[in-house]
């Protein structure tokens, strides 16, 4: 199977690098809104949604964008959702970015909340219910390196890889 994971995440969980390891371990690549905006503006895209269509024609980790509800009706898209409890979010933040408790929790806020509107703007859904899910990761119990040991044993179970 072509296998198309689309990663949705709160700020700060370490999706990120979830995210980098399964690409590593899969050797496909991961798009984020750097990689979708660049292929709007290299291409004759008329939208992101077209963008991620044609990226998600292979095999790859797409990583917010609406992905998983623009992918829904995909066979060989599997949709994550990754949280964290907000403690570990700021500890996170404060030292990936250098920022103070304060900053960090402003930070955590502002990003989470531009992601909820982004997400009800594009699609009208709520953004982290359950429902738009295959998969819900929470990296404060199972710890951000596990995570990808976890999705690879659940793909190859499936025989989704």
């Amino acid at each position: 199977m072509k296998l198309v994971i689309t990663m949705s995440r709160r700020y700060g969980t370490g999706a990120s690098r979830i995210a980098q390891e399964l690409s590593e371990r899969l050797g496909i690549p991961v798009y984020d809104k750097v990689n979708v905006e660049e292929e709007m503006s290299s291409h004759t895209y008329d939208s992101e949604v077209e963008v991620i269509k044609k990226l998600a024609e292979k095999p790859c980790i797409i990583l917010g964008r609406c992905a998983s509800e623009i992918l829904k009706d995909r066979r060989n898209a599997f949709n994550i959702y990754v949280c964290a409890d907000k403690e570990d979010r700021v500890r996170r933040i404060m030292g990936k970015e250098n920022l103070s408790r304060e900053e960090a929790e402003r930070k955590i806020e502002k990003t989470d909340q531009e992601r909820a509107e982004y997400y009800y703007e594009h699609t009208g859904k709520t953004w982290g219910d359950v429902n738009n899910y295959h998969m819900i990761l929470n990296t404060s119990d199972l710890g951000v390196e596990n995570c990808a040991d976890i999705l690879m044993k659940y793909f190859e179970r499936k025989e989704y890889i």
